[in-house]
């Protein structure tokens, strides 16, 4: 069963590469991602000097292969257990 991760990497600059680099850099990723069976990365937000990572994933473990084999560090691998948004408040309204 896949679950979902968010991964924070420290990436000095990140938030300041243009969209070429940027799309340079989601090469390098799907590359290693097309090497490691049970791993999808969904997107990433880019800040300044980091970049969160939502990635579905049978394990950490393979969280982490990707992480090898990118060369893109995984700094810190948060599973997510619940997704809410606003319409999560009708919930208790029932």
């Amino acid at each position: 069963m896949m679950k979902r991760y968010v991964i924070e990497r420290d990436l000095p600059g990140v938030g300041n590469m243009s969209e070429s680099e940027l799309g340079g850099a989601a090469k390098v990723s799907n590359d290693a991602l097309a090497k490691i069976p049970g791993v999808q990365w969904e997107h990433s937000y880019v800040t300044g000097d980091k970049t969160f990572c939502i990635y579905l994933a049978e394990s950490e473990d393979h969280i982490r292969q990707h992480a090898d084999k990118s060369g893109f560090p995984a700094t810190r691998i948060t599973e997510v257990t619940a997704v809410i948004d606003p319409t999560t408040e009708r919930c208790i309204l029932s």
